[in-house]
């Protein structure tokens, strides 16, 4: 027998068959359904619509909450990266623990300290986002992985619905030019300024409070690790399968299809 041929199929890893790739893409459709459920649960929550909610917002707040998410999102890749030296790697419930007290305290003071909440919640979420990537095995201090924890954004928000069209998924990139990365921001920032737009209107609502700010923090922090797990789960899954990522894609979305229509 030829150890020396065995020594390097270990180093190398053995390909995954076709039963372990079908589970694994099992398991993100699952995540992916329940990400979906948060945003259902926090439509409940706030008892509204998201159109509703945004209406909520003074006409000046909704005029620059474009310029001043893309702003945020600028400065929280940098923040989120740098967080590393001084805070090493955290549990996922960590995240969602403290987006959860920091919703509270920016909730209890209503719209003026809920825009000063914004950016650092904004940052502590693309932190969770790095953290997922290290979970399947990327590096965050990669330019090109960077970039794709902003491209989770870019996944349908928490309370738009996900029409299948885009699961937010990006091809491969060799490299990452600061215009590249100029250019997903100003395309993410959009969708973004929509949802914390809406986390923002929900904060708002006299009746609820700091519990407002709480709970839409606690379900977007939910939203975006479940679709970080999604984004950076099927790209290693590609790599361990050999498999062309565009195929896994789809993959993907046929088993987001096929999964029961009743909340996972």
């Amino acid at each position: 027998m030829d150890h020396s041929q065995d020594t390097k199929m270990e180093l190398l890893g053995r390909p995954i068959d076709a039963e372990e790739i079908d589970a694994r893409l099992l398991d993100l459709a699952r995540r992916h359904a329940r990400a979906g459920n948060a945003a259902i649960d926090l439509l409940n929550l706030v008892g509204g619509q998201a159109e509703g909610l945004l209406d909520r917002l003074p006409v000046s707040v909704r005029m620059r909450l474009g310029e001043v998410t893309e702003n945020a999102l600028h400065r929280a890749m940098e923040m989120a990266h740098r967080s590393r030296e001084v805070v090493g790697d955290q549990p996922g419930w960590m995240a969602r623990a403290v987006t959860t007290a920091m919703g509270a305290a920016g909730g209890m003071g209503g719209l003026p300290t809920a825009l000063a909440e914004l950016p650092v919640t904004t940052t502590v979420l693309l932190r969770a986002i790095q953290d997922v990537a290290i979970e399947h095995g990327f590096d965050p201090a990669e330019a090109s992985v960077r970039f794709e924890a902003v491209e989770v954004f870019g996944a349908a928000g928490p309370l738009s619905g996900d029409d299948g069209a885009d699961l937010g998924f990006i091809g491969t990139r060799v490299t990452v030019t600061g215009a590249a990365l100029n250019s997903l921001i100003a395309r993410v920032a959009p969708r973004l300024a929509t949802v914390l737009g809406q986390k923002l209107a929900a904060q708002t609502v006299p009746i609820l409070g700091a519990a407002a700010g709480a709970a839409t923090n606690y379900a977007y922090t939910s939203y975006y690790q479940q679709m970080a797990h999604v984004h950076f789960g099927l790209r290693r899954l590609a790599i361990d399968a050999g498999r062309d990522h565009g195929d896994m894609v789809e993959a993907l979305r046929l088993k987001v299809e096929k999964l029961p229509a009743q909340r996972a």
